[in-house]
């Protein structure tokens, strides 16, 4: 079994929708747990994305997760170059917005997908994103997975994957 890579609504989905941190606490514990035994991983643009409320949701990961948490996206240039030259033969279908957001270099999107690239068979990309495929505006994590032939699933399906319960 790899590691799981999540992306950043992972974090913020859970904390504002389905596990707010002050109620489901067990969920949040069994995040701790996963991070703390290497199950559960992310990336500095993610990082970046969550650390940028100043909120509980912050305060939480900073207090909680392990110091190398979040992995350095800077050795994954050459998978981010193959990601983002996928995008751009896209220029046709996509509008220019979504290309745009998706190449941003603050965006975690592109990286996280990236960072699964550099190791496949090791990694699972774990984002509440649902492909789109017949979408223009946006460029979802799932729709890039599938081009390159990479693993995601969502957060229920990494718990039930990792026989996790909480």
């Amino acid at each position: 079994m790899g590691v799981y890579v999540v992306d950043s609504n992972f974090f913020i989905q859970a904390h504002r929708i389905n596990y707010p941190i002050d109620i489901a606490f067990s969920f949040w514990n069994k995040v701790k747990q996963l991070a703390d035994e290497g199950k559960i991983i992310s990336i500095d643009k993610v990082k970046k994305e969550i650390y940028d409320k100043n909120d509980t949701l912050e305060a939480w990961c900073i207090a909680n997760l392990p110091d190398d948490f979040f992995k350095d996206t800077s050795q994954i240039i050459a998978e981010y170059e193959q990601i983002s030259g996928w995008a751009i033969t896209k220029n046709d279908f996509y509008l220019p917005n979504a290309l745009s957001e998706f190449l941003d270099a603050d965006e975690a999107d592109a990286y996280i997908v990236a960072f699964v690239l550099a190791d496949p068979i090791n990694r699972v990309v774990v984002t509440q994103e649902i492909s789109q495929a017949n979408r223009k505006n946006k460029i979802k994590i799932p729709d890039v997975c599938n081009a390159f032939n990479l693993s995601y699933v969502n957060t229920i399906e990494m718990f039930r994957q990792l026989a996790e319960t909480f």
